[in-house]
């Protein structure tokens, strides 16, 4: 006889608590792609090339990895309420002074401003997600997360360009800033940090912190949690916020609508895709890194096939390119259930952190070396890269995947090992499959690991 169990009901206040949260989230993301769909727009008021505006995102990711580890070690003293609203203040304050500014060094000031509030904000986030929902539904609410806050990105490009083209600069930005300044009270008002009654560790001293954030990156399963955030965001990334569009259009010879199509394709495809990610990973637990094995080979076979392809790729071929880069968001989400599920929850800030770093430091960087190629094989100061140009530096990402490749098998080991001498051997993954079909157990779930 076969036991059944109930689901457990999730209460109306942990959906209340997750919007306020995704809300925030979602206004982070539209403050981190306005400046980039106003690319025209700050080239002509600042007086400033392309490089310069590519220097404003460089910089804006390069603050918003760096505090990734310091903001989780505040998380976790702090609560998610406190650091939001945080983020939400500094956003807006670097809205206002783009708002106002009219020179190069002001507005990358202002974008560094927006790149810090914006470390504050996704990680908050998720450590809402295990303390207000049980815990099969953790993964599929986490990667719901990911995907709807990808609104904000499409909010930055229709509203807020509509807005700038018909009332101008200064007060569209004063208009995102004063977004900024009520989400902010309403993550202050309507947003708690833990269900009534739940009890969490005291703030730690900076002597724990300190042992605390030693012990989350000696663990394994925060750094298969970097290791895969590093190899499944970094393409999706790099293509949507800057190089994408131009290796659409001046390498591949699209019209701008059709570029600007594929790349909206991209967040459409990452919104469809996660939710099945998230029921993956909590239908099987001790196999996400076959998900994460899986999409990294289809995203590096699919750029290999575009970038040896004869002459430009057809049109169809660019949409299964998109397609598969639009799973490069869900699967880095993996990277933080591997985080939670090997941290305790007065760990779970920090760690969020240190696996937030992987795919942002794998982007900063293949940003910077995907322009020093094209800028190195094309004549001058001429930004009409050719497309064997653009195919040398989209090859770039090939070291980045490998780096991630070999650290996800490493520590993957390592947790294996571990659990092994917990005596849970997992079996063939054709055997798991069979048994799953045949709902017949195969090995022991003390844990969730890969």
């Amino acid at each position: 006889m076969t036991a059944t169990t109930t689901p457990v009901r999730v209460p109306a206040r942990a959906w209340a608590v997750w919007l306020v949260g995704l809300l925030a989230y979602a206004v982070a993301i539209f403050h981190r792609s306005s400046l980039g769909v106003a690319g025209v727009e700050a080239q002509d008021r600042f007086s400033a090339g392309a490089s310069a505006i590519s220097l404003f995102l460089v910089l804006q990711l390069a603050v918003y990895a760096s505090l990734q580890v310091p903001v989780g070690v505040a998380l976790d003293r702090f609560g998610s309420r406190k650091v939001i609203v945080a983020g939400a203040v500094t956003m807006a304050a670097g809205q206002l002074v783009l708002a106002l500014a009219t020179d190069v060094p002001t507005a990358v000031a202002a974008r560094v401003l927006v790149g810090a509030g914006d470390a504050m904000t996704f990680i908050c986030v998720l450590r809402l997600v295990p303390l207000w929902f049980p815990g099969r539904t953790v993964p599929l609410i986490t990667q719901l997360t990911g995907i709807f806050g990808q609104v904000g990105q499409i909010v930055a490009a229709y509203p807020l360009v509509a807005l700038l083209h018909t009332v101008s600069w200064t007060p569209t930005f004063l208009g995102a800033a004063a977004v900024g300044v009520l989400v902010g009270v309403l993550v202050l008002v309507a947003l708690q940090d833990t269900p009534p009654g739940t009890q969490l560790a005291p703030p730690a001293s900076l002597a724990e912190v300190r042992r605390n954030l030693a012990a989350t990156w000696a663990e394994p399963g925060t750094r298969i949690g970097l290791a895969t955030h590093l190899v499944t965001q970094f393409s999706g990334t790099v293509f949507a916020l800057l190089w994408g569009y131009p290796f659409l259009t001046t390498g591949q010879g699209l019209s701008a609508g059709t570029a600007a199509t594929l790349l909206s394709l991209l967040v459409v495809v990452g919104m469809g895709i996660g939710p099945l990610v998230g029921r993956l990973c909590a239908r099987w637990p001790l196999r996400r890194s076959n998900l994460v094995f899986g999409i990294l080979g289809a995203t590096a076979v699919m750029w290999t096939v575009v970038l040896l392809w004869p002459g430009r790729a057809p049109l169809w071929l660019l949409v299964v390119l998109v397609i598969v880069l639009g799973t490069n968001g869900p699967g880095s989400m993996i990277g933080f259930d591997f985080a939670r599920t090997w941290n305790p929850a007065e760990r779970s800030g920090s760690a969020s952190g240190v696996v937030n770093v992987g795919g942002f430091i794998a982007s900063l960087s293949s940003v910077l070396a995907i322009g020093f190629v094209l800028d190195a094989l094309t004549p001058g100061s001429s930004t009409d890269y050719s497309l064997d140009a653009f195919r040398a530096a989209f090859s770039v990402q090939y070291v980045f995947w490998a780096l991630g490749l070999l650290g996800v098998i490493r520590h993957r080991r390592q947790l294996r090992a571990r659990m092994a001498r917990d005596g849970v051997v997992l079996a063939p993954l054709t055997t798991a499959v069979t048994a799953r079909l045949r709902r017949t157990p195969v090995a022991s779930r003390s844990r969730q690991e890969a």
